[in-house]
């Protein structure tokens, strides 16, 4: 399957702050999920399972071998295929991806989506470091390729992922089976969609260095820097809005060193002037999500997601796993028909109304940061069949005020 025309658009941007950038003492993860504008995109919570030894799972396209084990997961994903933009599991993993082209053709063949990996590790893996080799295995035994969008004309891609548990992050950028990977354990750092690891690299594909030599990109004495090596010659109009947006988000990251909080991620998702906050032809911001990861085991992590678009004008609202989590219904495909505040032009500033209904999103939101922050703060314990239902019980305030 070809990949898309060069000047297609496509956008998505990925953040992480780990301590001392973080202004609390946990890993705090971003991110943007930029998809064409009438795409719906749902958030799914799927439930711990055991599986049958020798079953298989069927992915968006593909089959693969299903695990005894797999964890509970909250995601965010375009309500067609399986797999997931970003997400969450219950051990405080997080994982969001990119799309990328680099000199490696992309695959004919149908294979994993980098959705359907980013889910799989998700589903599978404990830490961010065991999501890198359950993504790297996975892409090493099936590949990746498939069309990426709803749509008969074929988009695909490859993929690079940004993944982080309650310690520490990775960056992990592929093309085709081959990949590089930088371990992050302290500062800020952002992709978007563009290689962005140079000489850098923590883990990589065994056959990485000696592929690039017999494709004569790399002579085998220089410095190995893996963007710049796989990057493409002549870089198409979307990558280089993407070097734009990437530099944007590192200086963004960069002004709030140090004092890096959930709300200054969802400033900087929200920025449209770099934008990074997408609403551009026939794509747009999605969805978003923010997560706080605190470094301290015995505190939850703290899942912001907003489950509508456009973030500028969205509620982040707060999930945490625990007992009594359950699938919130309003967040799966909802339909709201012509009274949809999302399809009434101009988006929410229908008069007075649009006003007053951008207040109450605000107050909303304000009043999930305030509750989790006295969370990790020690100064609210509530019952853990309350924290198992506060993102239900956001989307239903929010449903309301839409009502």
């Amino acid at each position: 399957m070809a990949s898309s025309s060069p000047d297609s658009p496509c956008s998505c941007d990925c953040f992480v702050s780990v301590p001392p950038a973080s202004a609390i003492p946990a890993v705090i993860f971003a991110k943007n999920s930029d998809r064409p504008r009438d795409e719906v995109q749902e958030v799914v919570f799927v439930p711990a399972g055991t599986h049958t030894p020798g079953s298989r799972l069927q992915c968006t396209y593909i089959e693969v071998e299903q695990v005894s084990k797999t964890h509970a997961v909250i995601l965010s994903r375009p309500s067609w295929l399986w797999g997931a933009e970003m997400g969450a599991n219950e051990h405080g993993v997080c994982i969001g991806n990119e799309a990328v082209w680099t000199k490696e053709p992309v695959g004919e063949g149908e294979a994993l989506l980098g959705m359907d990996l980013l889910r799989l590790a998700l589903e599978r893996s404990s830490s961010a470091q065991e999501a890198l080799h359950v993504i790297t295995g996975l892409l090493e035994h099936y590949g990746q390729g498939g069309n990426c969008l709803e749509d008969a004309a074929p988009f695909s891609y490859h993929s690079t992922f940004l993944l982080a548990d309650r310690t520490e992050a990775w960056v992990l950028e592929t093309a085709g089976r081959l990949w590089a990977a930088q371990r992050i354990q302290e500062g800020a750092r952002n992709i978007s969609n563009q290689l962005s690891i140079g000489t850098d690299i923590s883990a990589q594909h065994p056959e990485l260095r000696t592929h690039a030599q017999a494709k004569g990109w790399w002579d085998g004495q220089g410095a190995f820097d893996f963007a710049q090596i796989f990057s493409l010659t002549q870089q198409p109009v979307r990558m280089e809005a993407a070097k734009a947006r990437f530099q944007a988000g590192r200086e963004l990251l960069r002004q709030r060193q140090g004092g890096i909080t959930a709300e200054v991620m969802m400033g900087i998702l929200r920025d449209k002037e770099s934008g990074i906050c997408m609403d551009s032809g026939g794509f747009r911001t999605t969805a978003s999500m923010v997560s706080v990861l605190p470094q301290d085991p015995t505190q939850p992590c703290v899942h912001f997601l907003t489950a509508t678009p456009d973030p500028s004008r969205s509620v982040f609202k707060p999930f945490i796993f625990g007992v009594g989590v359950a699938q919130a219904p309003q967040v799966l495909s909802p339909t709201f028909g012509a009274q949809d505040p999302v399809r009434t032009l101009p988006r929410f500033q229908t008069q007075d109304r649009g006003q007053q209904l951008q207040q109450k999103q605000q107050d909303l939101e304000q009043e999930g940061l305030e509750a989790t922050q006295g969370l990790l703060a020690g100064e609210w314990a509530p019952p853990l069949w309350e924290l198992g239902s506060l993102f239900q019980a956001f989307v239903k305030r929010e449903s309301q005020a839409y009502a």
